[in-house]
Order: C-alpha cells, then structure tokens, then sequence
C-alpha cells in the first residue's frame, strides 16, 4: 500500500474532454481546482489523445470535434477551426487555451499506475516528469482516461512470425513511410477507411480486410442521429451489465462523404472478408472466401485499424471488472465502489456523450461529497 502524500476531496484521471467537462463543471458547481479537486493527465502537453495522433488528419477530415463547456467565453470553436489544420495542433491549442481561462491548474505529466482502497480514502498513485512516485488521497475518483493507451489488436495464427512491419493506429505517423510497399489494413470502421485514402498515393498495392462487412450509410446533417442513438443504446446496455463494450461504428455505420464515394467509385474502398492467418511474408485466406479466388497475399505492412478498449488496468486493485469482461457502470457510477465514478465511458465515450457526461457527473460528486462530509458531522 502506497502512503498517500496529499489529499483533495476529488482526484480526475485524465484530461480529454471528458476529464475537462468534469473539471469545469465542478469548478462551475463551487469547488477550488487544485485543492478541492485535481486534474491528473498523464500526456505531457494539452490536448489528450488527440495530440498523439498523426500530423496529416485534419479538422476536416477528423470525427467532428464537439466544443468543450463553456468554450464560447474564449471566442472559439472547432466548428470554425481551419479544416485543413492538423486536428492534434488545433485541439492541443484550444485545450491549453481553454485549462488556462478556466484555471483548471492540470498536472502533468502524471501517469497514473494504480488506485487502491485505503479505508474510507481511494490512493491514487502516479510518476511525475522526474519519475518520482506520489500518492494523493481522495474520497472520489473520476476515472477519464479513455481508451488511447489500451490499443487492440487481434489475435490470428501467423501473427508473430510476420516479417513485415505491424503497427496499431496509435503508432500511425505518415503516409509516407509505406511508399512503395504492399500494406494491408485491417478494420470496420472510420480509421481503416481513413488509412485507404492517406495511403493511396504512396502505396504500391492497397488492401482493406474486415471481420464483417462495412455497412455504408448516407452522409447527412444530422450525422445519422438514429444509429447514434442506437449505438449509444447498445454502449449503455453493455456497461450496465459489466459486458466489453461494443463498437460505436457497428451501430452508426460509416457516412459516404463525398470522397468516400468518390473511393468507393474508383475502387479503392471495397473491403474484403478478413484473412484466415498470417505468413512471414503476406496473409492468407481459406478457399473460398474471397469472391475473388485469392488465397495469399504478399504484404509488406499489416495496418491494424482495430479499435481500442477502455484503459482501466490501474482500476485493477478496486476489483471493478466482472467475469464477463467489463465494469458495471450506471448513470457514470461503478455499481461495485460507489466512489469511482466513470467519465467518457461507455455510452460516454461520444464527443457530445462526454460532455453531458461531465455535467452529470460532477453533479452526482457533489452530491456524494456532501453525503460524506454530512455523516462526518453526525
């Protein structure tokens, strides 16, 4: 057991949106930032994840980034951003911008390695930038870390013994480095869409492999509102009885843009069955199953545009998890430890999900830290 060398009342893991949202709203909701809540982000700059992402996805082309709380008082928004500004620059200035007006007074970096009971205290430790381990105690924990740091990857027999080059999304940087080589990218969803167009310049031969067929939806205003809803339904079903969360894109489909039609046309955005296993020097597939009739592939690089899974490993000593894989979080409250609340999580994990997200929570924190300063007094 780690000895705790502070106290606040709230700790916030991670400062994404989600985090933000929360931050601002506690602020908003009457308590001190940095005495009475801290905000620990393990990234050593604003921005979350968004600024480890790759410097060719643009505002433009990017999912569409929602407007933080309260971020019309700055006189700015990503609605009017530069759509052809790196989306990691644009979101890491705003982000700063926006903890600075607000004095949300974020510590980074902090990586946080584990959580732990102490009684009726939660110790919450991480590594500042010299490596040094501190310990804060709190009576509630936010946990805001998203998924950027828990990158999945499928297993398929052959995986190791690949010659080739391997990478998640996480480590994408440019489309330039696959010049003239055979890639593969593997996934359903917006990102492995995304990786056809960028490398289709640079690339000597492209293909696109799925678990399941893409499921294609027209481009409108509204951002396909119903399958949102939908898949925000299934996400929320999910955390509620402790199941590994599903896609968000297996419920919302992917909107054909203009230049996503414009791929499908020219034939670079078919997506084939996914392959059977994998070789030293390609992938393979059963007999069969492509319409096609190939069954090997020579590949250079294997683009893993697989998704990723809720960071929760430094949860792991709260006992959260159950046997079916997931945490049971309802209305943003963990069901095992009514002191760990969940922000982005779930049917959270949206941009506008977050956001409403960090307004409810910060209320029910609140309320909770009354609760508990209340029976003290008793």
């Amino acid at each position: 057991m780690h000895e705790p060398t502070a106290h606040t009342p709230v700790v916030v893991i991670g400062a994404g949106q989600a985090g933000l949202s929360v931050a601002y709203f506690l602020r908003r909701l009457g308590l001190d930032p940095g005495n009475e809540f801290v905000v620990l982000d393990r990234g050593p700059a604003a921005g979350g994840a968004w600024q480890h992402r790759w410097r060719s996805l643009r505002i433009g082309t990017a999912h569409r980034i929602v407007d933080l709380p309260g971020m019309e008082e700055l006189g700015i928004s990503f609605d009017t951003a530069d759509r052809q500004a790196p989306a990691k620059e644009v979101v890491a200035d705003y982000y700063a911008r926006y903890e600075q007006h607000f004095g949300l007074q974020v510590v980074r970096p902090a990586d946080v390695s584990v959580v732990e009971n102490n009684g009726a205290e939660l110790l919450t430790t991480f590594a500042d930038e010299d490596g040094e381990e501190l310990t804060v105690g709190s009576e509630i924990i936010v946990n805001a870390t998203g998924t950027w740091g828990a990158p999945f990857v499928p297993w398929y027999p052959g995986r190791d013994d690949f010659a080739g080059r391997q990478l998640h999304t996480q480590d994408f940087v440019a489309a330039e480095e696959f010049a003239g080589r055979r890639v593969v990218v593997v996934g359903g969803g917006t990102s492995a869409m995304g990786f056809m167009l960028e490398l289709e310049p640079f690339a000597a031969e492209l293909t696109w492999v799925s678990r399941r067929p893409i499921d294609w939806v027209d481009d409108t205003h509204d951002g396909n509102l119903e399958g949102r809803v939908e898949a925000v339904a299934k996400q929320d079903e999910a955390a509620r009885a402790g199941l590994a969360l599903p896609s968000i894109v297996s419920g919302t489909g992917i909107p054909r843009a203009r230049r996503v039609q414009q791929g499908i046309d020219r034939g670079l955005l078919v997506a084939h069955p996914m392959f059977t296993a994998i070789e030293r020097d390609g992938v393979r597939w059963a007999p069969g199953v492509r319409e096609d009739g190939v069954e090997f592939l020579p590949a250079d690089a294997i683009l893993w545009a697989t998704g990723f899974r809720p960071e929760l490993r430094h949860l792991a000593p709260l006992r959260l998890r159950e046997q079916a894989g997931g945490v049971v979080v309802a209305q943003g409250t963990s069901w095992r430890d009514p002191r760990v609340f969940f922000a982005g999580y779930g049917p959270q994990a949206s941009t506008i999900g977050a956001n409403r997200a960090g307004r409810f929570v910060a209320r029910q924190v609140v309320a909770s830290l009354s609760r508990i300063n209340a029976a003290r007094r008793a």
